[in-house]
């Protein structure tokens, strides 16, 4: 289960990279349509959340420590929040549908945040990496009971 973990929580890690290329693609495609960002959407709302939850089951039946498995988990609320900065940031156009000041700032946090979940997910990835990584023969504490041999 454990290397289970790291393959999956390595395949998040390529799906959020993937997304900041599909971004690009998004605001770099001329004319700009609003089919410009569906790779993006497509990747953000299908694929990572599937990948997200895949890693915090996996980091569940891996028996990681609580700290792993909430690292993985927070990645979940942060996805879900994406959309939702989105929206706002769309909502926040003026009555010609031109871009605000204010739009502006809140799209830059749907950018942030997008930072902030690639960051959770090394964090996981690294994580997943150690707890997978073979304990050296000498490394192993041996653990005895009070009047117990050794």
């Amino acid at each position: 289960m454990r290397k289970a973990l790291v393959i999956v929580s390595a395949l998040l890690l390529v799906a959020f990279a993937v997304q900041f290329v599909l971004a690009a693609v998004g605001g770099f495609t001329r004319p700009a349509g609003d089919d410009a960002y569906a790779l993006h959407s497509v990747n953000g709302m299908a694929v990572i959340p599937i990948l997200t939850v895949l890693t915090a089951v996996f980091a569940a039946l891996a028996k990681a420590p609580g700290k792993i498995v909430g690292l993985a988990i927070l990645p979940i609320g942060l996805v879900v929040l994406q959309p939702l900065i989105a929206m706002l940031a769309e909502a926040s156009t003026d009555a010609s549908g031109v871009s605000t000041p204010l739009g502006l700032t809140i799209g830059g946090l749907h950018a942030l945040n997008g930072i902030i979940a690639v960051h959770v997910v090394v964090g996981v990835h690294r994580a997943a990496r150690q707890l997978a990584a073979p304990v050296p023969a000498g490394a192993a504490r041996l653990v005895t009971r009070e009047g117990e041999p050794a």
